[in-house]
């Protein structure tokens, strides 16, 4: 590579992950004006690589072609969308409300503008994915991108804690109106703040496996002794802080399911990697694969015990667990009628929804008089999604997703690289916590949010393929 195409795409990577620590500063980017800073930002990016591959700069490396399974569906779902807001002849329409009889030609959508963004914001999330397979080629930058999303959610974590313990109550640049006491960071709603910090902590622990892998193997109490004093003073030890820090604010945001999917994803990504460490056991590097689960189970274990029982008991864990405790369908009881009335919008739209982004118009004829507060979401990512774009389009995502999750765990169980590995377990700790939050709540529909998963996705599909070269049955 030339002096000039090298400085070109460092260039693009350092735009690329100044876009990530920047999503979730105003507002979680879930307002119009940063959603099109977003969209022009991504779209910048995007065309500055194609003229960079065009001028022979750029060269797509093996994680881009690895990963053509789940960029192929994310060209699905756009096409998709663009079916939805797009207008359509008569015959082509299935029967929907809102919808005249007599039109020639109209859209799916029932909100075809609103269609039009949600496809907008759908097209720079398959951009970003797509441009953290392209740009995320070396393990240093794979390093970089992981500390780079650390720095992000520790400055969230602590703006947010801070917030909440000194009551000045400061969103981004505004008052907090709710939420009070509670830790939001620059997002409006705290739920978002910790679906946030699930995903990035899980790359944290990613990072601290993947020099747990690192260090010398401990075969005495002696050695033990060496190990813990080198994590004492090595950069192991800023990372753990910083881990402890979004912890103490992860329990500040009082969410139930934020708090309940970090543990739970943590012990589910665990299990699995314990899994596949046993199923190893018997091959030629049996001995060292123990090692590595009995590090990994010991670096897990500690994290519940010191994050769970000891950093989080200081800043109110009870708190939370006495919320999770108090939870009742009474006090759910909106959401609950809320995710009915979604039930029967798909009933009646089972296909082709009612259009991406259309769920504020489309609900209106299901809300029963029960419910005064307005709900533009349906706080319940998967009914919200099967609702705006049909069966077809929530099918088409949960093929990403599953094809995703299934890459990292194909990397933790193959690749030898410890960053690899650790990175691997990252993807697949940070999808499954936000897809057990989705089942309560709207993290996806939060641009912010929504792009981290997007890249945590990538990183499943990068540590899989990254420099591997295939030696007998297992890569690199």
């Amino acid at each position: 590579m030339s002096g000039f195409s090298e400085k070109f795409e460092q260039r693009l990577f350092l735009a690329f992950l100044l876009l990530l620590v920047w999503l979730p500063l105003p507002l979680g980017s879930n307002r119009p004006w940063a959603e099109a800073i977003f969209i022009v930002w991504t779209s910048l990016l995007a065309l500055a690589y194609l003229a960079g591959l065009h001028r022979g700069a750029m060269q797509p490396g093996a994680a881009f072609d690895g990963a053509r399974p789940a960029l192929w569906l994310l060209a699905a779902w756009l096409v998709w969308l663009s079916l939805q807001w797009l207008p359509m002849p008569a015959g082509l329409r299935p029967p929907s409300h809102g919808l005249s009889a007599e039109a020639a030609w109209a859209p799916l959508s029932l909100d075809p503008f609103a269609t039009f963004r949600y496809w907008l914001k759908s097209l720079s999330y398959v951009a970003l994915f797509a441009l953290t397979l392209l740009l995320v080629n070396s393990k240093f930058r794979l390093a970089i991108l992981g500390y780079t999303l650390i720095f992000s959610g520790l400055f969230q974590a602590f703006y947010g804690g801070v917030m909440a313990l000194s009551g000045l109550e400061y969103g981004f640049f505004v008052k907090k109106t709710a939420y009070l006491a509670n830790a939001t960071g620059t997002f409006v709603n705290r739920n978002h703040l910790a679906g946030y910090l699930e995903m990035v902590l899980a790359v944290g622990i990613g990072l601290l496996l993947a020099t747990q892998y690192q260090k010398e193997r401990a075969l005495s109490w002696r050695q033990h002794l060496r190990n813990l004093l080198s994590l004492m003073f090595s950069h192991k030890l800023p990372l753990r802080l910083a881990l402890a820090i979004m912890v103490i604010a992860l329990v500040l945001t009082r969410s139930r399911m934020g708090n309940t999917a970090f543990f739970a994803s943590m012990l589910t990504a665990g299990l699995a990697a314990l899994s596949i460490y046993r199923r190893q056991a018997g091959s030629v590097s049996g001995m060292l694969r123990r090692d590595d689960m009995r590090s990994a189970v010991i670096l897990i274990a500690s994290l519940v015990v010191i994050d769970l029982f000891i950093v989080g008991a200081w800043f109110g864990v009870e708190q939370v667990a006495e919320r999770i405790a108090n939870s009742s369908l009474s006090q759910d009881a909106d959401r609950i009628d809320v995710s009915r009335g979604t039930l029967g919008l798909i009933a009646d739209h089972p296909l082709a929804g009612t259009g991406g982004g259309s769920f504020h118009l489309a609900y209106m004829p299901y809300r029963t008089k029960e419910i005064v507060s307005y709900y533009d979401h349906a706080h319940q990512d998967y009914l919200e999604i099967a609702a705006d774009t049909g069966l077809v389009g929530a099918g088409l995502l949960g093929l990403v997703v599953l094809t995703s999750l299934l890459a990292a765990l194909k990397a933790f169980a193959r690749r030898r690289d410890a960053l690899m590995r650790g990175m691997a377990f990252a993807s697949i700790m940070g999808t499954v916590a936000l897809l057990i939050h989705a089942t309560v709540d709207f993290n996806f529909q939060i641009p912010a949010n929504a792009a981290t998963f997007m890249t945590i996705l990538a990183m499943g599909w990068i540590a899989l393929h990254l420099d591997r070269q295939e030696r007998g049955a297992h890569g690199r």
